[in-house]
């Protein structure tokens, strides 16, 4: 694949005029006024028919499962949260893509509070969960009729997530009790449901230790979400933390029902598409920039010309529109592979997210340099990219880890 299909152009104009027509007019509201972003992501699943496709899908995927467990012809299969999901092969995976690049030319912080609720929340409840389970939760989170958090980063583990966990679930008779704090949680302010990751405490030492997860609600007795954090970017997309302070819960609530199912191959696979994700991300945010540098450095003059005769300001807009190709080449891979049946392994997703965000943050920065003074001032659009895609670069894992991943599977 080396360009946009037919079908796929339709659904990149039709998103970008929603955006346009919804988004862009509201993004100061979203950006400085602390406005949660859930009704414009709501109104997006209404308008492009989301919530039904996501009605229909779960349906049909219960009633398979259904049917294999009683051992009927049905099948089990595994649920991913793989692009190609929103409609099978590389159609699919471009229809589920081009929203995410459409949105982050204007406000990237909806795709994370979107795909951190579905794309992590949901997807983690229908590869982990029993069908009751599912039923009870994930279909609300697939609609985006409520909104979920995956808590798995605490205060002391940022990168180490699973090494230096601190929260733990001890067996109480029949019920569990659940003590931690998490911090970084994307919708963790106004979350209904959240998948709260932690290790099963028997008196043993914590590198010994089981990995859980349990699904809390809002409300429940002993656990508290905080208000919205003030950060750097993304503020379309509210960031909180959350405490649980002996919070009981049945073994209904434990995902599986089992304690004997490994976490850490699952968490491969949410880290994966995860990072195939930041590369849709990415592209979105570099193609804005690009645009609106090109517009600046036409109509701007500067010592009798346009600035965009100064090869200095070409190189800039050259390098952009080659982290630009590459950028967009890598998402073509993304659904290519997924048309192929063959999404991308842990160590592809981490190359990808590499280079693409640190594309991002060369192209947004390079953004403000170009516009001098006014890309510094917030009623340009190119200083809130460049704080936007700094997260690229430490979400999903950092830079760091990212070339630790590569580094390992290469050298064996």
């Amino acid at each position: 694949m080396f360009e946009w299909s037919d079908e796929q152009r339709m659904i990149r104009d039709a998103v970008r005029a929603f955006v346009e027509a919804e988004v862009r007019p509201r993004r100061e509201e979203l950006e400085f006024g602390d406005t949660p972003p859930y009704e414009v992501i709501r109104k997006l699943y209404r308008t492009f028919g989301l919530d039904q496709m996501a009605r229909e899908q779960f349906k049909r995927r219960i009633e398979r499962e259904r049917l294999a467990a009683e051992g009927g012809p049905g099948r089990s299969e595994t649920p991913t949260v793989d692009a190609g999901d929103g409609g099978g092969g590389g159609a699919g995976a471009g229809f589920m893509l081009l929203p995410i690049i459409e949105l982050c030319r204007c406000s990237p912080g909806l795709v994370t509070a979107m795909g951190v609720s579905v794309g992590l929340a949901a997807a983690t409840i229908m590869s982990r969960g029993t069908i009751a389970q599912k039923e009870r939760w994930a279909l609300d989170l697939l609609t985006f009729e409520k909104v979920g958090a995956w808590a798995i980063t605490e205060p002391d583990s940022g990168s180490d997530a699973f090494g230096r966990m601190q929260a733990t679930a001890r067996r109480d008779g029949d019920e569990y009790v659940l003590n931690g704090s998490k911090t970084f949680i994307t919708n963790g302010p106004y979350a209904d449901t959240t998948i709260f990751i932690c290790k099963l405490d028997e008196g043993n030492p914590p590198e010994e230790r089981k990995v859980l997860s349990f699904v809390l609600d809002r409300g429940m007795p002993g656990f508290t979400q905080t208000g919205p954090m003030r950060k750097m970017g993304m503020h379309s997309s509210p960031t909180g933390m959350l405490f649980c302070d002996d919070v009981r819960v049945g073994r209904d609530r434990l995902l599986g029902e089992t304690e004997d199912v490994p976490y850490r191959e699952g968490a491969k696979q949410a880290f994966s598409v995860e990072r195939t994700g930041v590369a849709a991300m990415a592209l979105g945010i570099i193609e804005r920039c690009l645009e609106l540098c090109v517009d600046y450095a036409k109509t701007t003059v500067r010592f009798g010309r346009p600035i965009g005769e100064h090869q200095l300001v070409q190189e800039k807009i050259a390098r952009m529109e080659m982290h630009r190709l590459n950028t967009e080449n890598l998402v073509f891979r993304t659904i290519e592979r997924a048309a192929a049946g063959r999404p991308m392994d842990l160590t592809e997703a981490s190359v990808m997210k590499l280079y693409t965000a640190r594309a991002a943050m060369e192209v947004a920065l390079e953004a403000v340099q170009l516009f001098g003074g006014n890309g510094y001032m917030a009623e340009y659009e190119v200083e809130q990219l460049a704080r936007d895609a700094k997260v690229l670069q430490i979400y999903a894992g950092t830079d760091e880890i990212q070339i630790s991943q590569i580094a390992r599977s290469l050298l064996g």
